[in-house]
């Protein structure tokens, strides 16, 4: 078996080639409005879970239509990574292998899902930055199952041959499994369901911006987390003021809990003109029904006191009770929407 070095470079007289088609590009034609790729890298024990989640990860996505891909490491020993075995070298030559493809489908727009034990932080602190590098995403998602309930799990009876002796270097038995210290996120398949565990995914995956939010099977509430509260009131202070009427405070509860989903606050002006022309609001967070334009009027002097301004508070009777971030002034065009929606000709 020829021995492997990863950063032993044996090619010469080559040089890196950079194509004309952006990820943009790519992204139109995979339908997608956005470019997605990326890379999720489940980590764990044999047994922890790694295939089963990344394979109905990757069912989940598809059927929401974006494109996904999930390589194994027992599908790739079959072809790519078939010559290597499981010495030091070649399971470092196998992740090695294994980031390099990875970084090519999600270059190419697809969220790649690896599922690797890949037991040596090294190594995916590696495969992290090859993709960084090439700025795309890369997500380690550590399924911590205990190594009991691997065992328990052990359709392949690989534990029990490590523990008589009969193989040789088994990640959990006789080599060590270095668990991510911080990982982006960490599974428990052995108390939560896949159905949960793929949710706890998907809901990452939206917080980053890289799936829509319709992806996720979930409202979108608006409240300022409980420990940035008196934080955020402190800054509220020292911004810009706007005081709101109470009809306008109804419209913030309506956001805030989540009833608008999936609006991130007051309409913009191209979900507003999506509202009343189309009774529907289509982003890079999906197409959803709305026929209510949910919009904060407001006066000509106050138009011209925040045009400029990146955040602004809401007060009511003097007190806060929101804060707008990166705010869009644009004209009402009442007579126009009253038109559309009213069918009036006045």
């Amino acid at each position: 078996m020829n021995s492997f070095n990863a950063k032993e470079v044996r090619s010469t007289n080559i040089r890196y080639e950079h194509g004309t088609v952006s990820r943009n590009k790519r992204a139109k034609v995979l339908g997608q409005g956005q470019f997605r790729g990326c890379t999720v890298w489940f980590t764990g024990l044999s047994g922890a879970g790694k295939t089963t989640i990344s394979f109905a990860v990757e069912e989940y996505l598809v059927l929401k239509g974006i494109a996904a891909y999930s390589l194994d490491g027992d599908n790739l020993r079959h072809g790519l990574n078939k010559n290597l075995g499981f010495s030091a070298d070649d399971r470092e030559e196998n992740i090695r292998r294994v980031s390099e493809t990875a970084k090519l489908f999600a270059d190419g727009g697809i969220i790649c899902l690896t599922s690797f034990i890949s037991p040596y932080a090294k190594q995916r602190e590696e495969a992290r930055r090859l993709h960084e590098e090439a700025g795309l995403k890369f997500i380690e998602v550590h399924v911590a199952t205990p190594i009991n309930v691997c065992e328990e799990r052990d359709v392949k009876g690989l534990y029990q041959k490590a523990r008589a002796g009969i193989i040789k270097g088994f990640t959990g038995i006789d080599d060590p499994y270095e668990a991510p210290v911080n990982p982006d996120i960490t599974l428990h398949s052995y108390k939560d369901s896949v159905a949960d565990c793929v949710q706890q995914v998907v809901s990452y995956l939206q917080q980053q911006d890289i799936v829509p939010f319709d992806c996720v099977d979930t409202v979108r509430e608006l409240f300022v987390p409980q420990h940035k509260v008196e934080e955020v009131k402190s800054e509220a202070e020292t911004l810009p003021q706007l005081e709101v009427t109470k009809l306008d405070t109804q419209w913030i509860q309506v956001l805030s809990e989540g009833w608008a989903t999936p609006l991130r606050g007051f309409m913009r002006e191209t979900e507003y003109l999506q509202t009343i022309h189309f009774n529907n609001i289509k982003s890079v967070d999906g197409s959803s029904n709305q026929s209510v334009p949910i919009v904060l009027p407001i006066t000509g002097e106050d138009k011209d006191r925040l045009k400029e301004e990146k955040s602004v508070a809401l007060r009511y009777n003097g007190k806060v009770v929101a804060v707008v971030r990166d705010p869009e002034v644009y004209e009402k065009r009442k007579k126009y929407r009253l038109r559309l929606c009213v069918d009036t000709t006045a």
